[in-house]
This record gives C-alpha cells, sequence and structure tokens, in this order.
C-alpha cells in the first residue's frame, strides 16, 4: 500500500541548506527520517509550481539522506486530493496547509 507524507508551510522559517533559492522550511530532514522509517525505496515527490525549480536540490538532499530513488511529479498539481497514480513507495506532498487526518 502506498502511503503519503504531506508537509505544510505553517510556521515557515528560512532552511539553512537550500538557503540561496529556498524561502521555505520544507522540513527535509523530517521528511528525510519519514522515508527511513517507511524503509521506502522509491518516494515521489510533487511540488506546488513556485517550488519545482528547487527540485533537484530537494532530491539531491534527499537521496544522501535516504536509500531512496527519488522522482519528482512534473505535472501540475491542483491540491491535496490530486494524487499521482504511480507505483512508488511512498507520495510526499508540500503545499499550503496540514492534510487533515485521513481514517
Amino acid at each position: 500500500m502506498q502511503k503519503k507524507l504531506f508537509i505544510s508551510k505553517k510556521g515557515l522559517n528560512r532552511h539553512a541548506i537550500l538557503k540561496k533559492t529556498m524561502e521555505y522550511d520544507l522540513e527535509l530532514e523530517r521528511v528525510a527520517q519519514e522515508i527511513n522509517i517507511a524503509q521506502a525505496k522509491t518516494v515521489l515527490i510533487q511540488l506546488g509550481d513556485g517550488l519545482k525549480p528547487q527540485g533537484t536540490e530537494i532530491i539531491d538532499f534527499l537521496e544522501k539522506k535516504t536509500n531512496a530513488q527519488i522522482f519528482l511529479w512534473l505535472d501540475t498539481c491542483y491540491g491535496v486530493c490530486d494524487v499521482p497514480d504511480a507505483k512508488v513507495d511512498l507520495v510526499i506532498q508540500f503545499g499550503h496547509n496540514e492534510l487533515p487526518p485521513i481514517f
């Protein structure tokens, strides 16, 4: 079963690792930890169009911190309900709001 992790921009501050281009704290250390906890081997990152230019930096960081192969969803993301149908272990969405609990 595919797992999904949603990272919000709530309470943002600058992230030192991507300081020259990133405006937001994307909690990349937390994302890497979640990838490792899930033991995911394939991960799909879904970004809003404004964050896509930083996609390669995000992928580089996460691949160094995990044993996963990271892919970037390049199609438009219309929100939390727009989950790609991809054959990966984990989908990670970056967005504006926290995802409410899913039961």
